[in-house]
């Protein structure tokens, strides 16, 4: 296990110490070895996207834990495939994706159609799939952002994958079509018995005002969780609130003085558990995204999943941070990640 008190730094006593009084744990649908059996089973999903969800929470180092570690390859379309795989170039071939996620001890690989579908026969029956089947990509100039379609759910069925992923940018003037793409997605996942997981990001230039990114704002991504939600998302894939008062700032849609003065604080903790409130407090479990690579990775991957987990969130999906390096770090660092999900005394705020 690593040290994650050492890596926490001059944070750590803030960090491992901190109670949430504004929304406490009591009121949150908590992940747990039961997940599936409490929190569920109670709702309109048919017998197999129960089935999809277990074998998601039994694989891997956080097996039975109801905590998920995703390694998330999609950036070869989102990114380009040369920004994505040039620091390690083995990641060019689909197989070495699928080994990362399995000797990293993951729950589950995500990535595009054509990456899992080049394997399937080899690998569906190993790891749980994750097929994302929308994406923004980036040879089109000038340059768009807009989330298309590039595979169907029958695809992702078909090759074996247990759940879908997709992405609706939601603030941007493209948002409406892409929710009722996506809700209509949901809804034939659902039909099929697999699992569903929304990247519920935000899209506006008009988010960012006076030096202040508000696409992290806990406010505004908390809404989007609630949407993510609303369309039928088992599972909320967000980034983690850095901030808070988007609605006040860009001043416009509607909110409550409570969500600030007594919901939230100015906590990283706080802020990340009123992103989980907005997934009907626990019943759509929200992920984590990890972030860019950079320097002090692994430090900042732990301090993102200690926030996560003590917040109430299920999990991180950590791709480039793991990838864009010698495999063997890769698989240390997802390790880490894991180690604190799987630490006793890293516990709900």
């Amino acid at each position: 296990m690593i040290d994650i008190v050492k890596l926490l730094g001059n944070e750590a006593q803030t960090l491992l110490t901190h109670q949430c009084i504004g929304i406490p744990q009591e009121m949150l649908h908590l992940p747990g070895p039961d997940y599936v059996d409490r929190v569920v089973a109670p709702k309109d999903r048919k017998p197999g996207v129960l089935r999809a969800l277990q074998s998601l929470f039994n694989h891997g180092r956080l097996a039975n834990t109801g905590y998920l570690s995703i390694l998330p390859v999609d950036q070869g379309v989102e990114h380009s495939a040369g920004a994505s795989f040039a620091p390690n170039p083995i990641y060019f071939d689909p197989a070495a994706i699928i080994k990362l996620a399995i000797e990293g001890g993951c729950n589950a690989v995500a990535s595009t159609a054509g990456v899992l579908g080049a394997v399937a026969r080899q690998y569906a029956h190993k790891i749980p799939f994750l097929v994302k089947i929308n994406h923004n990509e980036m040879l089109t100039y000038p340059v768009l952002h807009d989330q298309t379609l590039f595979a169907s759910v029958k695809q992702a069925f078909d090759m074996g994958a247990v759940a879908v992923g997709a992405t609706v940018y939601y603030g941007s003037p493209e948002s409406r079509r892409q929710i009722k793409e996506i809700s209509e997605a949901f809804a034939a996942a659902h039909e099929l018995g697999m699992a569903t997981v929304l990247w519920a990001y935000l899209r506006n230039d008009a988010f960012k005002k006076d030096g202040v990114d508000y696409h992290t704002s806990a406010d505004l991504s908390g809404q989007a969780n609630h949407l993510a939600a609303t369309i039928g998302a088992d599972i909320v894939k967000q980034k983690q609130a850095e901030c808070n008062g988007g609605y006040p700032a860009i001043q416009f849609g509607k909110t409550h003085p409570k969500v600030y003065s007594e919901l939230t604080s100015d906590h990283p903790i706080d802020l990340v558990r009123y992103q989980v409130a907005n997934c009907y407090l626990g019943r759509a479990g929200m992920i984590n995204s990890g972030g860019a690579s950079g320097e002090d990775d692994l430090a900042q991957a732990v301090r993102t999943a200690v926030i996560n987990k003590r917040a109430g969130g299920m999990g991180l999906i950590s791709g480039r941070k793991a990838f864009q390096k010698p495999m063997q770090d890769g698989v240390a660092l997802l390790h880490a990640i894991q180690d604190v999900y799987l630490a006793k005394e890293i516990t709900i705020a």
